[in-house]
């Protein structure tokens, strides 16, 4: 039993009213105060004299009637089951219902509409909307292979009305329409979102393997794979705006050199996209001059990266010179070797108050008739972090001397194993078949020279503060990479034809697009996993003629979900009346 009512709490000078919901639930009371009503005298103020006690008296009668109304439309549902009746065969019971949450931001970007458009074009007879909007659920919440796809999508509340084949003939359409639907899906966002932030665009690329050994086509083999494994791949190179939402993507051939990937994206957003004046934030990968030189026509601009130890000889000398460097704002300049010292008896002794500063120095240099600003900063933070990493790699590397130096094979510029020093000798010192084994002492203090500095190249005139600002972002695309390869499982690739391969990375992209809009609802308070975990889990058991009951556990983050959301599936039981409504609203812009 549920009832409301008014109580006063007194202090020597006032009254405070408020009002309290009561529960009676197996002879156990509790109360909770739910709203605050205000002080007597504020009351008396508020109401022109009127009696506080009778007026709130009269809130709190209102209050019952409604929750006696309310009651009296949704009343209790008593369900009966039996212990001795077994359950219908072949029935489906159990349900999923997360995916109403990502259906809510696919027909807000308009993908309902962009399927509508595709279908009118081609006038094929099954739903591609169903389709696409099944593959990219699918993709989030159960990641898996077409056929999976089309089993696992039999699990949603609503069903669909598709089969399988249309499923694959659904891919050569999508993969033809790729283009138009980039496009069609930034301007709708910009329309029914929020104004994308394309002053700043983040470009970078990335291998996805197959599980085949044959290469055509896109599939390809790579001596320079960045996952190092001998089977075909394909790159995908992926722009993402200022806020890191995903902008635009390509799909090319593994064994193209990725620095030539970011020209022709980049032509199609300022063909397809309507945008000229923007900044292309790259990693050193990426910065080949072709691509700077690219970026320093019209109003559009370039950041990218620059490894120290790359540049000419007397720019890398002028970089680590220990004076000359400043502090954002200030006009005192510093010289970095008083920062610390390093002494055997101590070791490393910084000022604290200098360990969270980052420190920089800049020149304009002209490379190849490309007037470009060089931008070197130096951190004892990262310098930390970076002798942090080496010395966990030096102590595998001791580690595999002392236990395995058989298993030690040739290794790549950033393994571990490049700090094991292999000697050959006889115990008389000559050279010989025997292999002695030691930690590359030479290789450590070669790389120590570069910890703390890193460098970026930009063609902007920007204050530095902002230059690091934009820079620092970069972290984001490398996360949504993260999230396609392990998250939505993007990888392998058992797919054969090249459209199907592209239609198999479009959906991957719009999955990424609804996925991060999601994290930005929920206030980016909440991990990847935690967040696709929880959608994956919200299952609920069918009571047939009733409704839907809610099998998961509510948590904050369902709680910020329909919050964010605007309705609840968390009730003891959802009626079908309320899931039809549910459905609808899922599907409202």
């Amino acid at each position: 039993m549920v009832f409301i009512k008014l109580t006063v709490s007194r202090s020597k000078n006032s009254a405070s009213l408020y009002v309290t919901k009561s529960t009676y639930i197996d002879g156990k009371h509790s109360s909770v105060i739910v709203e605050k009503l205000g002080t007597e005298l504020r009351l008396r103020d508020k109401l022109d004299g009127r009696d506080p006690y009778e007026w709130a008296q009269e809130y709190i009668d209102d209050l019952n009637r409604k929750e006696k109304d309310e009651k009296a439309e949704n009343p209790d549902i008593l369900i009966k089951y039996s212990p001795a009746k077994q359950i219908a065969k072949n029935v489906q019971r159990s349900y999923s219902g997360g995916y109403l949450f990502l259906q809510r931001i696919y027909h807000s970007i308009g993908l309902d509409k962009i399927c509508k458009k595709i279908a009118d074009r081609h006038k094929f007879s099954y739903d591609l909307n169903a389709v696409l909007s099944r593959l990219v659920y699918s993709r989030i919440i159960y990641p898996s292979s077409k056929l999976t796809t089309y089993r696992l999508s039999k699990r949603f509340i609503e069903q669909p009305n598709f089969k399988l084949q249309h499923i694959y003939r659904s891919l050569g359409v999508i993969a033809e329409e790729m283009d138009y639907i980039q496009a069609e899906l930034y301007k709708r966002s910009m329309i029914n979102m929020a104004n994308r932030n394309t002053g700043v665009l983040y470009y970078d690329c990335t291998n996805y393997f197959f599980e085949v050994e044959q290469e055509d086509g896109l599939k390809q083999y790579s001596a320079n794979g960045k996952d190092h494994k001998p089977n075909p791949i394909v790159q995908m190179g992926l722009f993402l705006d200022g806020d890191g939402i995903p902008l635009a993507f390509s799909i090319t051939d593994g064994n193209r050199n990725e620095q030539i990937t970011l020209k022709p994206l980049e032509e199609q957003i300022l063909a397809d996209f309507g945008l000229s004046k923007f900044v292309v934030c790259t990693d050193a990968g990426l910065s080949s001059l072709a691509n700077r030189k690219f970026n320093n026509i019209g109003e559009r601009s370039f950041i990218t990266t620059q490894s120290v130890k790359k540049l000419k000889d007397y720019l890398k000398g002028w970089a680590l010179f220990t004076e000359g460097w400043r502090l954002p704002g200030s006009a005192k300049t510093y010289d970095i070797s008083g920062l610390y010292r390093d002494t055997e008896e101590t070791g490393y002794l910084d000022q604290e108050e200098y360990l969270d500063k980052v420190f920089y120095k800049e020149r304009w240099i002209n490379d190849d008739d490309l007037n470009q600003r060089l931008v070197v900063t130096f951190s004892l933070m990262y310098r930390n972090y970076q002798r942090k990493v080496r010395s966990g790699q030096i102590a595998r590397a001791e580690k595999l001397i002392r236990t395995r130096p058989s298993k030690l094979k040739k290794s790549h510029p950033n393994d571990y194993k490049r700090f094991i020093l292999k000697k050959n000798v006889t115990t008389d010192g000559e050279e010989a078949e025997k292999t002695l084994l030691s930690i590359d002492q030479d290789q450590i203090a070669k790389e120590e020279i570069y910890d703390g500095y890193y460098a970026v190249c930009t063609n902007l005139e920007d204050d530095v503060e902002d230059i690091i600002r934009i820079n620092r972002r970069r972290w984001e695309i490398e996360e949504s990479f993260r999230i396609l390869k392990h998250e939505f499982k993007a990888r392998p690739v058992f797919l054969q034809r090249d459209d199907r391969i592209e239609a198999h990375f479009m959906t991957c992209f719009i999955a990424l697009v609804i996925f991060r809009y999601l994290e930005k609802l929920l206030g980016e308070k909440h991990t990847c996993e935690a967040i696709v975990d929880t959608l994956r889990d919200m299952d609920f058991l069918e009571a047939k003629g009733e409704g839907y009951i809610p099998t998961y556990t509510r948590t904050d983050l369902t709680d910020d979900l329909h919050d964010a959301f605007g309705f609840r599936t968390d009730y003891q039981i959802v009626t079908n009346k309320q899931m039809k409504a549910i459905c609808k609203a899922a599907k409202q812009k």
